[in-house]
């Protein structure tokens, strides 16, 4: 569904839509912004398509240009490659889902309208009547069902009005007609479907996406099948995760060399920062930052520490340090700082962000260092880091990661002096000898620059 806001369903009339959110697993997310993409249909419907994010599938906006599904394919493409015998169909009306290659091909069959010339409200009807005769009279696998009207209802309309929540109402209708032909199939008892529904970017009150506001860069995956669980809502989840889920339905383990981005709906993040939740305070100095988001803590997991005893004095509460955050909270304390390309991170991560530390008088240095937990090590040969990092440099500042060894002194292992936007990293080191436990510290300086986050830490060893 296509622009559709997930904080206005509660408003309309959606009876479907929230039966799925009580019976299935409904994960709310945001969206990157630019300089990685503008929250526009191009690269959302590709993000979801192929389950990676634009820095790989190369789709920054609605030109297309840069599009990379050669090396990064939507699922039915690639459906078509490892499972050929499965029935694959498609139906879109925004055209170029099928034009470029973005959702259409490996489909066996496809139906391709074009609501930008026709309107969306006939052909989404047409789409809807459709599909429900395929899923009641053939014997489909696999489905791609678009739906256009809730974005065409929030250009002109702007997500706060009635026509918005109308056209809600009207896909919804779809929906349950799409669940009924399912239900009322002959051989629905020995059947396993999912329904998987999520959109490709939010809209503002007034109507419009494409920026980098949060009404913008709202987004949601709600699936509902074996193996879901019923009620749940994930704070781990993210857009990439719709290919994820289908093929894990499907029973197929994705290759690693496919580089998916995104896991299935229903596997939580073992990230030892998911454990803060109930940690979570409003803003203090943030005033920004609506009263009612609860999304940053410096409280950290068991077994963890922060060392703020270099930092200087003063500066913005929230930031006084490393802190623990969401990514609403974090890309709300100031827009269009690249705070919004986080996205590979899930849930809470840490930060240390002397930029908006020093929006309020402060003395002295940004110094602060996250310490891990010690791991055990003793009878092997190297021991692996493994994490997800976002990281801007400017100035004097310094990222560094230390590694103590049987509570020694640390030492410096790895530097960062340039930009890393949201990558996973992985550094190997070789125990040492007599080596029993390693703990790793994340080390950062700086005044009035940018930031460092860190998130999915695991180490292993080998």
């Amino acid at each position: 569904m296509d622009g559709l806001r997930h904080d206005v369903i509660a408003a309309a009339d959606a009876p479907h839509l929230k039966s799925m959110m009580a019976n299935g697993t409904y994960g709310t997310s945001l969206l990157y912004a630019n300089p990685m993409a503008a929250t526009s249909s191009g690269p959302g419907w590709s993000t979801i398509s192929t389950g990676v994010w634009p820095d790989k599938h190369g789709v920054k906006e609605n030109s297309f240009a840069g599009k990379n599904y050669g090396r990064y394919p939507g699922f039915l493409a690639r459906l078509a490659q490892v499972r050929p015998q499965l029935s694959t169909y498609a139906a879109v009306d925004w055209k170029p889902l099928d034009t470029q290659g973005t959702v259409t091909p490996g489909a066996d069959a496809k139906l391709v309208l074009d609501g930008d010339a026709d309107g969306y409200t006939g052909h989404d009807a047409t789409i809807a009547a459709e599909t429900e005769s395929i899923l009641r009279n053939q014997n489909p696998d696999v489905l791609f069902v678009y739906f256009g009207q809730t974005d065409i209802a929030g250009h002109n309309s702007g997500a706060a009005s009635a026509a918005y929540r109308q056209a809600i109402h009207v896909q919804d209708g779809y929906l349950g007609r799409l669940l009924t032909a399912i239900r009322a199939r002959p051989s629905y008892a020995t059947e396993r479907w999912t329904v998987i529904v999520t959109t490709d970017h939010g809209h503002t009150d007034s109507g419009g996406h494409g920026g980098s506001a949060i009404e913008e860069r709202r987004t949601f995956v709600l699936a509902q099948g074996p193996g879901i669980a019923a009620g749940a809502k994930p704070t781990d989840t993210r857009l990439v995760d719709v290919a994820a889920t289908v093929f894990k339905q499907l029973g197929i383990v994705p290759d690693p060399a496919w580089g998916l981005d995104g896991k299935p709906i229903q596997e939580r993040s073992t990230d030892p920062f998911e454990a803060l939740y109930p940690s979570l305070s409003a803003r203090v100095d943030e005033t920004g930052i609506p009263a009612g988001v609860l999304g940053w803590t410096h409280s950290a997991p068991s077994g963890w520490s922060v060392v703020n005893s270099a930092m200087g004095t003063g500066g913005v509460s929230e930031w006084r340090g490393w802190s623990f955050a969401t990514d609403e909270f974090w890309s709300r304390s100031q827009r269009d700082q690249s705070r919004e390309l986080n996205v590979r991170s899930r849930g809470i991560f840490a930060v240390a962000d002397s930029d908006e530390w020093d929006d309020k008088a402060s003395s002295g240095p940004y110094d602060s260092t996250l310490v891990t937990p010690a791991y055990a090590v003793g009878g092997r040969s190297t021991v692996t880091l493994g994490f997800t990092t976002l990281y801007r440099q400017e100035g004097s500042q310094s990222a560094r990661i230390l590694a103590s060894w049987n509570g020694g002194t640390p030492v410096a292992v790895k530097s960062y002096t340039s930009d890393v936007i949201s990558q996973p990293q992985s550094l190997t080191l070789d125990v040492p000898p007599g080596a029993a436990n390693v703990s790793f510290r994340f080390r950062y300086t700086g005044s009035n620059n940018w930031y460092w986050v860190i998130d999915g830490v695991r180490v292993t060893t080998g």
